[in-house]
């Protein structure tokens, strides 16, 4: 069996820059004990004992870690599908979601700190540096002083399925372009905060960017479930709340998808 110390010196060190690591081990079968870690991007390190099990696993780690999930897998001595003579136990170490707020306003505070409950890693970012300040907003992991476009341009291939972009500025020449940027990366939730008045001229401003009509679904605007939401805090409980029915794919009454008076 191979030494695995290497194995556990890059699991250690991804796991402490918060970076997605994986790491299948075979816990039944020839080669018990064998691990093999998957870094994306990167050669895996280490070896189940043979090189066709090693590819065929190395593949649905990377499913796995891109899915966030763990669990056993069975195959045959050579990564035969079918066939349960070797179990491997696949670890997934995904990073915490994200979620990039766009808009040092009163409702920032609110969803910042729900989000922190539900365990994401919270960016405020806001071009005005008298608002976008840490005393301001202790709880975010980080301040982000800029243009809310110019970070999504510069760091939205972080930004996966997991993450979520809440667009609260209510000003078209902060939200415009970065709901423009924000559709070009792959993040799950994109929602961005107005009454239906904003909205709709939202949108038509977004037209007259180019956004397509299949872009513009993505928007979760207004943004929230309809729950007659007012302070701060309900409105960053609804803000979640649809952030999770979108992830698990459950009915959920969206504001974006009915009519009348958001505060009733």
């Amino acid at each position: 069996m191979a030494d695995p110390a290497p194995i556990y010196e890059i699991l250690r060190e991804r796991l402490r820059a918060e970076e997605p690591v994986a790491l299948a081990t075979v816990v039944e079968g020839p080669g018990a004990g064998s691990k093999l870690l998957v870094v994306p991007g990167q050669d895996p390190v280490g070896s189940l004992g043979n090189e066709d099990l090693d590819r065929v696993v190395g593949r649905d780690v990377r499913g796995e870690l891109d899915a966030g999930r763990s669990g056993m897998r069975h195959y045959g001595p050579r990564g035969q599908a079918g066939e349960t003579t070797v179990s491997v136990f696949i670890e997934s170490f995904a990073p915490p979601p994200q979620m990039w707020i766009f808009g040092a306003v009163d409702f920032t505070a609110a969803l910042a700190r729900v989000a922190k409950v539900l365990g994401y890693r919270v960016t405020v970012c806001d071009a005005r540096p008298v608002f976008a300040t840490e005393r301001r907003f202790p709880m975010a992991d980080e301040v982000v002083v800029d243009w809310p476009h110019r970070l999504v341009e510069a760091r939205g291939a972080e930004l996966g399925p997991s993450d979520a972009v809440c667009v609260l500025t209510h000003d078209p020449k902060f939200d415009v372009p970065a709901i423009v940027a924000a559709l070009a990366t792959d993040v799950g939730y994109l929602g961005a905060m107005g009454s239906r008045r904003t909205d709709e001229d939202r949108r038509e401003r977004l037209r007259a960017e180019g956004v397509t009509e299949e872009q513009l679904a993505r928007i979760m605007g207004p943004i929230g479930l309809d729950i007659g939401a007012r302070t701060p805090e309900e409105t960053a409980i609804s803000i979640l709340a649809e952030v999770i029915a979108l992830r698990t794919g459950r009915p959920a009454p969206s504001l974006r998808d009915t009519a009348g008076s958001i505060h009733r």
